[in-house]
């Protein structure tokens, strides 16, 4: 009796990209591509509907990124194992996706045989991360703690749910131009919106925004 196929589900907005890994997964006699989502909200939806059992789930994306979609995935349970793949392996995306429950973290620019063995080695249990992102994690690991700074005080009135979304597009370097594009929002929405969270948040700047919103885990 042949092993039942891998459920993948394919997370990114980028239509080409999906295209073309859809291509290399459908040669995996193992692998069954049972759906495909262009964005974060779009991938939480999907996962509910067709139990996949591995996530292929890009970062960086509109309406709702990769780690925030991680993040309500895993708490709705139960879970599939979750690979970030991406083109970035920069730091704080690595350890905030691990955090939000990941299991691994691969680069785009990975080979086929890589990639493949990574899926299905999460279908199996194990964690898998593509060799920078280990070091990575090694040497965070083997760093002497730093002093543990005294927990930030909570918010005196709770973002809304579109200045949640602003903030978070903010602290990940977004124009307010860029943000309502993203939200498809005026720009000067946008800046009403920014005027709100700032003054909730006690930040002069967006600098200062994006360290609180650190601190609180808002993103």
């Amino acid at each position: 009796m042949n092993a039942p196929k891998i459920r993948l589900l394919l997370v990114d907005d980028q239509s080409l990209f999906r295209e073309a890994l859809r291509t290399l997964l459908s040669l995996q006699p193992d692998f069954d591509l049972v759906g495909e989502a262009p964005d974060g909200e779009a991938a939480v939806a999907a996962v509910a509907k067709l139990k996949p059992d591995v996530v292929l789930m890009d970062l960086r994306m509109p309406v709702l990124g990769g780690v925030e979609a991680t993040r309500r995935i895993v708490a709705a349970g139960p879970k599939p194992r979750i690979i970030v793949l991406t083109t970035f392996d920069e730091d704080e995306e690595v350890f905030a996706a691990l955090r939000a429950g990941a299991v691994g973290y691969m680069l785009k620019a990975s080979s086929a045989e890589k990639l493949c063995g990574a899926i299905r080695a999460a279908a199996q249990g194990s964690a898998v991360l593509e060799p920078s992102v280990a070091a990575k994690l090694m040497a965070r690991a083997a760093a002497p703690a730093a002093p543990r700074a005294p927990a930030a005080p909570p918010l005196s009135e709770p973002l809304s749910a579109r200045e949640l979304d602003v903030l978070r597009f903010l602290a990940s370097g977004f124009s307010n131009k860029e943000i309502g594009a993203q939200l498809k929002i005026s720009e000067g929405t946008v800046k009403n919106h920014m005027t709100n969270v700032l003054g909730k948040l006690g930040a002069l700047d967006r600098t200062q925004a994006a360290l609180r919103a650190r601190e609180l885990g808002l993103v």
